[in-house]
């Protein structure tokens, strides 16, 4: 997955092959922010632009844009899960952060 980030806010990229060029959507936020750009100079220009006129619209609305998802959250679970998420990352080698990432972004359909 190709991103650009702006300002904290990450925008994935993709393929418009129907204009030939490209599409952006940012997606650490819920609220909707797209753009289009024929090359890869124009794409960020416009991305930009797209973030410059959402700042504007929350300010006119009296609302602040919404802060990038930080990537952080707390997950209270059971103890026993504790544990056999701690056993499970254990066995894999990895830490129990890498591992639930995992685990949870294939829960997600990611």
């Amino acid at each position: 997955m190709a991103t650009l980030e702006y300002k904290g806010y990450v925008a994935q990229l993709e393929i418009d092959e129907e204009n030939n060029g490209f599409h952006g959507r940012v997606i650490n936020i819920s609220d909707v922010v797209n753009f289009k750009g024929s090359s890869m100079a124009e794409l960020k220009r416009e991305f930009a632009k797209s973030m410059q006129v959402y700042f504007d619209y929350c300010r006119e609305q009296g609302e602040k844009p919404e802060q990038p998802f930080s990537g952080k959250f707390i997950l209270r679970v059971d103890p026993a899960v504790h544990r056999a998420i701690t056993r499970a990352a254990d066995r894999e080698g990895t830490s129990i952060n890498s591992w639930a990432e995992e685990a949870l972004a294939k829960a997600a359909g990611g």
